[in-house]
């Protein structure tokens, strides 16, 4: 059975949705979460999921190998959930197409620094999109520029506001980030 790291900035609900997802599956177990905001609300859903929730800061991350060293104990594949720090060169070294995110649209468009959340769907609303959507990809050093794995869109109309689009995307993030992570470990292990 695979090991799973989720990495989450926020409320986690995409974290919980792979936590209890991989909870009733035989490919993948997810052992650990961490996480960079010591606010954040996915630590309350982890202690509900009974999972642990690390915090780490900068320095842990980039500047020394604590946080590469605690993943290359408990990782074998690492999901990016709402996560919004750049991963460093050297953890995508340590886990080469091992690292996967979701992004709230479709890329290349609205994608890097900056482009998360409210921002994106703001920027789709703003521009007029008649349709948006979720990718998933691997995770190199650049904010959104690995493989394209998946993407799902959804129908835009006029009167969709951000706030609608926010919902859209969230629910096919709910419905496709498990099982696009699950594929993707299949496929690693023929």
């Amino acid at each position: 059975m695979k090991r799973i790291v989720i990495f989450a900035s926020g409320s986690g609900s995409n974290a919980e949705n792979i936590i209890k997802f991989f909870n009733h599956t035989k490919t993948a177990k997810v052992t650990q979460v961490f996480c960079n905001n010591e606010h954040a609300k996915v630590f309350e859903r982890c202690k509900n999921l009974n999972i642990k929730c690390l915090h780490f800061n900068r320095v842990d991350f980039s500047k020394t190998d604590t946080v590469l060293n605690r993943l290359k104990e408990q990782a074998d594949y690492i999901i990016l959930a709402g996560f919004l720090w750049r991963i460093p060169q050297k953890i995508v070294d340590a886990f080469p197409n091992k690292i996967i995110n979701i992004h709230p649209a479709l890329l290349p468009n609205y994608g890097g620094k900056g482009m998360y959340g409210m921002h994106v769907h703001n920027a789709v609303k703003e521009n007029k999109e008649t349709e948006t959507g979720i990718t998933i990809h691997y995770v190199n050093e650049h904010y959104d520029e690995g493989a394209i794995i998946f993407q799902a869109k959804t129908a835009l109309n006029e009167k969709d506001t951000a706030a609608k689009i926010a919902e859209k995307i969230h629910v096919l993030e709910q419905r496709y980030f498990p099982k696009v992570i699950e594929e993707v470990i299949l496929s690693d292990n023929g």
